[in-house]
């Protein structure tokens, strides 16, 4: 296993026992001190143990190399984690949204500083996990990594909205405010929206990478720089590229001198490889055709 595996599969176990810890902490003290909104977040944090399982499930996969069944390797299986974690977003922040709308309809209860406390070590660690995760998750080009990441940061503004809405009740009691009672449950729905817009976001990219989306036109352009930089190459008559999870695939049609033996052909099209990937490490392979070109 290299560095950048054993580095992926650490960030991954060390979110997974973190959401244990997590979720077993918060709804234990919501239990005990009847805090909604850290009852809600720990249930939030027991659907990432659910999403980290699976994407570690995923990332092990994509890793197996290609086989008879799967000639383009088992890239796109970190593909689904990511969705099946876009997926856990939405149903988390439905799940909160109506907690939160429905703590509207009954008296608050009173706040708890061991509660205010929780979701506050909550919030830290989990924007520790975020930006820990995310940067391997950038270094290896790991979609379920990226995808753990931002359901990480999802879990930042689920205790955020905690930590608001359980001073915000502090300060109602504190000063005789009643309606400030009711921030737990504003901030609730604010978090919700954002954890349900970051969650469609993430299932859209998802999508976009199973249905062959094209990567963007600057890498494309890139690509097409690297290939005409070799000599033979006349003309370039197409070229595209899609993610296949955590690598690239391209592939290009390439004009060249019609007169060039099957060797020369075939030493240019190596050439065109070497320079793309040496250029791009995250472009697993390329696949050229060439087609003849005659001076008119």
């Amino acid at each position: 296993m290299n560095s950048n595996n054993k580095s992926s599969v650490w960030a991954i176990w060390l979110s997974l026992i973190s959401n244990i810890i997590l979720t077993i902490m918060k709804i234990i003290i919501g239990l005990i001190f009847q805090s909604e909104v850290l009852l809600a977040d720990g249930v939030h944090n027991a659907g990432d143990i659910i999403a980290t399982v699976a994407a570690l499930s995923a990332m092990r996969i994509s890793k197996l190399p290609a086989d008879e069944d799967h000639p383009y390797g088992h890239g796109k299986a970190e593909v689904l984690g990511s969705g099946f974690v876009a997926f856990i977003l939405v149903l988390a922040a439905l799940y909160i949204g109506y907690h939160a709308t429905a703590a509207f309809f009954h008296e608050p209860l009173s706040p708890s500083y061991i509660a205010l406390i929780a979701a506050f070590l909550s919030m830290i660690w989990k924007y520790v996990l975020y930006v820990y995760t995310m940067r391997i998750g950038l270094a290896t080009s790991s979609k379920g990594l990226i995808a753990t990441a931002k359901d990480h940061l999802a879990d930042v503004y689920a205790s955020l909205a905690a930590v608001v809405g359980i001073g915000l009740a502090f300060i109602g009691k504190s000063y005789g405010i009643h309606w400030l009672s009711y921030g737990d449950a504003a901030a609730g729905i604010i978090v919700s929206l954002l954890v349900l817009r970051l969650g469609v976001e993430m299932g859209k990219e998802s999508f976009d990478i199973l249905m062959e989306k094209t990567v963007d036109q600057q890498k494309l352009f890139q690509y097409s720089q690297l290939i005409q930089a070799i000599p033979q190459v006349k003309r370039i008559d197409r070229i595209r590229a899609r993610e296949h999870g955590h690598y690239i695939l391209v592939d290009a049609r390439v004009s060249i001198p019609g007169e060039l033996t099957i060797q020369q052909g075939h030493d240019i099209t190596r050439a065109i490889k070497e320079s793309i990937k040496e250029q791009h490490q995250d472009v697993d392979e390329v696949l050229i055709h060439l087609n003849p070109w005659y001076k008119e």
